[in-house]
């Protein structure tokens, strides 16, 4: 490797850093923001967990979709699906946000990289749809388990991300389970409203 080539990829690395400064719409159990590389931390271990019950899965590219499904939101942040409007289209600014996060990659990486996230965006293959689906299922937990505003809306889980949790029955399974947990926290909610 020559040296521009290495230190290209330091570059960015450097530049993928501040994806650490992104904060989710989700809390973690103690009260605090949620970043979105724990986020996608959970999100591999979920996939790992789960791993011999995809066996037909090629389970390296699901985690390197993974890693690369939010990697844009290192340049402008993270809009949360209950803020998202039709007037913006994310996906597109994100994919943006990526192309000009990746520029000091040599060429092939910039595109295997772009590739897996325009898999991931637009749920292509059997992996991309199960990262998809996890992704959502990981936000719920989430959301089902931190220690949230009381005036979270724990009501707009219920229809988050249901036909991507629909495409395999394990993801069924686990939405079930995950919505579950949902009600739960809404009922408490609605037992003990947040002041006016």
């Amino acid at each position: 490797m020559n040296q521009p080539d290495l230190a290209g990829r330091l570059e960015f690395i450097r530049a993928a850093e501040q994806l650490k400064n992104v904060l989710r719409s989700a809390y973690t159990s103690t009260g605090r923001q949620e970043s979105t590389p724990e986020h996608t931390w959970r999100l591999c271990l979920l996939a790992m967990v789960f791993q011999d019950r995809l066996a037909e899965l090629d389970f390296e590219k699901v985690l390197k979709i993974c890693v690369i499904h939010d990697l844009g939101e290192a340049i402008n942040g993270d809009v949360p699906a209950i803020h998202q409007s039709t007037t913006i289209d994310k996906s597109v600014s994100e994919r943006r946000d990526l192309l000009t996060l990746l520029s000091p990659l040599p060429a092939a990486l910039q595109q295997e990289f772009v590739a897996l996230w325009d898999e991931y965006d637009n749920a292509t293959s059997a992996e991309a749809q199960a990262v998809k689906a996890l992704d959502k299922l990981e936000t719920i937990i989430q959301h089902s388990q931190g220690k949230n505003p009381p005036d979270f809306d724990y009501a707009f889980n219920l229809s988050y991300g249901q036909s991507h949790t629909s495409t395999h029955a394990l993801f069924a399974e686990l939405r079930a389970l995950a919505d579950e947990h949902t009600r739960q926290r809404l009922q408490q909610q609605q037992r003990h409203p947040p002041a006016q």
